[in-house]
């Protein structure tokens, strides 16, 4: 299977240049398709997504998408007149024997939707519930995992403001115990673009905006 790789769009898919949508069987978005999760956002990127000339075309939501947070049952609704899109939210999809696995959450920052606590300190700070409840729910045979928020020390190094290494370390620990792993795909760390393949998985940062939220990284091929 071809899979290309988009994220962190923010609402400005369409800038997108057409020859960076290279020819693959499935198109995986990552997350933040919009820029504050309004569901006419929404409706915009789903009539984009859905004319994308791609088999099969998935996504799941990021910290931006507070639609699909805030208003479940409408964008469920929404959802349902795009059966050539896969939406997963802590759900999986099976294609040509490819197990696929997508997740939104990502550890508290500001308060944005599908926000978790990272560890149990931050969930007495914050009142959130613990991350590692929903990498726990992660198949064990899982070939692809889609998260929006990238693991501990891949495609999220942050080089200013003091911050580091800000990817969730629970996240890290799943992947490394995921046999079947092939890819894992992620965002949100805009800088953190690019490829790492560690112990025969192939890690990508798929951020297309980068810290000015301009289009500038182009989507990332692979084959599995």
């Amino acid at each position: 299977m071809k899979i290309i790789t988009i994220s962190d769009t923010h609402g400005f898919h369409k800038l997108i240049p057409k020859s960076w949508l290279r020819k693959a069987d499935t198109i995986i978005h990552s997350g933040d398709i919009t820029s504050a999760g309004y569901i006419e956002e929404i409706k915009n990127f789903l009539v984009w997504f859905d004319k994308l000339d791609y088999d099969n075309k998935i996504f799941i939501a990021g910290n931006h998408d507070w639609g699909f947070e805030s208003y479940p049952e409408k964008t469920k609704e929404l959802l349902e007149n795009y059966p050539s899109i896969t939406y997963l939210q802590d759900s999986e999809v099976v294609i040509d024997g490819i197990k696929i696995y997508g997740s939104p959450q990502t550890p508290y920052f500001r308060n944005w939707a599908f926000n978790c606590a990272r560890n149990e300190q931050d969930g007495l700070t914050y009142s959130k519930e613990l991350i590692s409840t929903y990498w726990d729910k992660i198949p064990l045979d899982t070939n692809v995992l889609v998260t929006h928020g990238p693991p501990h020390g891949i495609g999220d190094f942050v080089p200013y403001n003091g911050r580091g290494n800000v990817g969730c370390e629970s996240l890290l620990a799943k992947a490394y115990n995921l046999e079947k792993l092939k890819l894992h795909v992620c965002g949100h760390v805009h800088c953190g673009y690019g490829e790492n393949f560690i112990q025969h998985v192939n890690y990508i940062n798929a951020a297309t905006c980068n810290e000015r939220y301009e289009i500038v990284n182009e989507p990332i091929l692979i084959e599995i």
